[in-house]
C-alpha cells in the first residue's frame, strides 16, 4: 500500500481494493494504522502520501525486490578481500551485504583467513556483526535517523575524519547516469560522501528499480564510482551509459 502510494501520490479505497485483492474494510482499517504512524495523509474515500512516504522507514523496504538484492549483495562480497576495512552505510541492500560478509567462509578466522574490519554508521547493521568474532566492527557516533538507523551528524564525520577504508559500499535510493547516486536525506547524503571519500575503491549495490531515477540529494558524481552491481533487469542503455562513463558493471 505504502509503495503504491509513494509511486502514485494518491491512492482511494476502490483502487487498493482491486489492486491488493482486500476488502473495504481491511483498506480502511490499514489507512487508519498508517495514518496514525504518519506514513500517509488520509484524505475522502483514500489517502495521500505524507513526505515520508517517499523515503519509506527500513522495515517497510525489506521485502521490495528481495531476491534481486540478495543476488547483488553476493556479486559485492565477492569483490571484497580477507583483511580489508570496509565501509558500509545503512538500508535494505547493505544490510544484505552486511549478512553476506558475515557468512562468507574467506572471513572466518580458521586457518590463514584474516577475518575483516567494517566501518558502519548503520546501528542495525552493527548489531548484527557484532556477535561475529572474525569480523571488527567499528560504529561512528552520530544521531540516529529512526527511519534508516543511520547515524548522522557532526559527530560522525569527527570518526571518518581519521580513518583509512580500502572499499566503501554505498547504498542509494536513487542512481542515474547523469546525476550520480542520490539519497532522499541531506544528513544521510553527507556521511555517505565521506566515507565514499576515505575509501580507495567505491562501489554502489542498486536493484533496477533504483537506475534513472532521481531522489533529493546526490552523494557522489558518476565520476567517483568504481562499480556499479546491479540485476540483471536493469536498463541497458543506462547500463551503457554508466560503462562510457568509467564505471565497471556488475549485472546479478
Amino acid at each position: 500500500m505504502l509503495q503504491l502510494l509513494a509511486e502514485r501520490g494518491s491512492l482511494s479505497v476502490d483502487e487498493a481494493v482491486e489492486e491488493l485483492d482486500v476488502s473495504h474494510a481491511t483498506v480502511r482499517r490499514d489507512f487508519d494504522h498508517l495514518a496514525k504512524q504518519q506514513l500517509l495523509a488520509r484524505t475522502r474515500g483514500g489517502a495521500v502520501t505524507a513526505n515520508v512516504s517517499y523515503d519509506l522507514p527500513l522495515r517497510y523496504k525489506a521485502s521490495q525486490h528481495a531476491s534481486e538484492k540478495e543476488r547483488i549483495a553476493q556479486k559485492v562480497v565477492e569483490q571484497l578481500r580477507p583483511g580489508s576495512v570496509v565501509g558500509l552505510n545503512g538500508g535494505t541492500t547493505l544490510t544484505q551485504v552486511a549478512r553476506a560478509i558475515a557468512l562468507d567462509e574467506r572471513f572466518h578466522l580458521d586457518g590463514p583467513a584474516e577475518g575483516v574490519t567494517v566501518v558502519t554508521n548503520a546501528l542495525n547493521i552493527a548489531s548484527e556483526l557484532v556477535v561475529r568474532p572474525h569480523i571488527k566492527v567499528v560504529v561512528v557516533g552520530g544521531v540516529a535517523r529512526h527511519r534508516s538507523y543511520e547515524l548522522v551528524g557532526s559527530l560522525a564525520s569527527r570518526v571518518l575524519d581519521v580513518i583509512s577504508i580500502d572499499t566503501a559500499v554505498i547504498g542509494v535510493n536513487a542512481i542515474d547516469p547523469d546525476r550520480g547516486a542520490m539519497v532522499f536525506d541531506e544528513g544521510e547524503a553527507g556521511i555517505n560522501a565521506q566515507l565514499a571519500e576515505r575509501a580507495e575503491r567505491v562501489i554502489v549495490p542498486a536493484d533496477s528499480s533504483k537506475i534513472n531515477q532521481r531522489a533529493f540529494t546526490t552523494v557522489l558524481p558518476v565520476t567517483d564510482i568504481d562499480l556499479l552491481v546491479t540485476d540483471s533487469g536493469a536498463d541497458a542503455a543506462a547500463v551503457t551509459q554508466f560503462i562510457n562513463a568509467g564505471v565497471e558493471v556488475i549485472q546479478a
